[in-house]
């Protein structure tokens, strides 16, 4: 995907958020997406709902700054996090947040999802780690959740919700969905008792084996790419 501000790339970032709702991954406007654009940003608005969006409401935020919020679509209430991710993460062009109920439910519990599955190697580790709770939108929300995802590509929000990055904007969506479903699994083999994990060597060959996994580009990044 290019890192150039441009209509299509802002109508990417609609469709995304608009395919979240329909997989069911996100419900209303609580999840967000922001995409790398040179020394900027840009993000979903806050509040606004998804079937309303159009680019130009779509903001952009300085990675380096803290914002203005008194615009006529401030961004949404969780730019702290995608700032501090994207600063603190150069190789990544996308973060993506939803509220996917499997996953929520993990969080909820106050639990990473362990190696469960071999999938679990899509988010570059031996888990997917949960963050502790903090306020949302809070400097401390985002402190938390740049650390987790130092070493991963997803990582859980106690009673919150999830957060995904990705170096495309397709990978970042996809990684998105496979994170639900990776909850889904692992919530339903703990109703049968207790789940039988991978050790750490089988994850490493795993990891190994993901090193160039996942999709490269979709519509979401063909219609934007240089």
């Amino acid at each position: 995907m290019s890192n150039v501000d441009s209509h299509d790339l802002r109508q990417a970032i609609i469709d995304g958020c608009r395919w979240m709702n329909a997989s069911g991954l996100n419900q209303g406007t609580s999840g967000n997406i922001s995409v790398r654009c040179g020394g900027d940003m840009l993000i979903t608005p806050s509040g606004v709902p998804y079937a309303d969006l159009k680019p130009e409401m779509i903001c952009k935020l300085a990675l380096g700054v803290e914002p203005d919020l008194t615009g006529t679509y401030p961004p949404s209430s969780e730019w702290r996090f995608h700032q501090t991710i994207l600063n603190e993460n150069p190789d990544q062009s996308t973060v993506v947040h939803a509220h996917p109920a499997h996953a929520t439910a993990v969080a909820v519990q106050r639990k990473s999802i362990p190696p469960c599955h071999y999938m679990v190697a899509a988010f570059g580790g031996n888990d997917v780690p949960l963050v502790d709770y903090a306020l949302f939108g809070s400097a401390e929300l985002a402190d938390m959740a740049a650390l987790a995802l130092k070493d991963r590509r997803a990582c859980l929000l106690a009673n919150h919700g999830a957060i995904v990055t990705g170096e495309t904007f397709a990978r970042a969506l996809w990684r998105m969905e496979e994170l639900e479903n990776l909850a889904r699994v692992y919530l339903l083999a703990q109703t049968a008792g207790t789940p039988t994990l991978l050790t750490d060597e089988q994850m490493h060959d795993v990891i190994t084996a993901f090193a160039d996994y996942g999709p490269r580009q979709t519509l979401f990044d063909s219609r934007n790419s240089s």
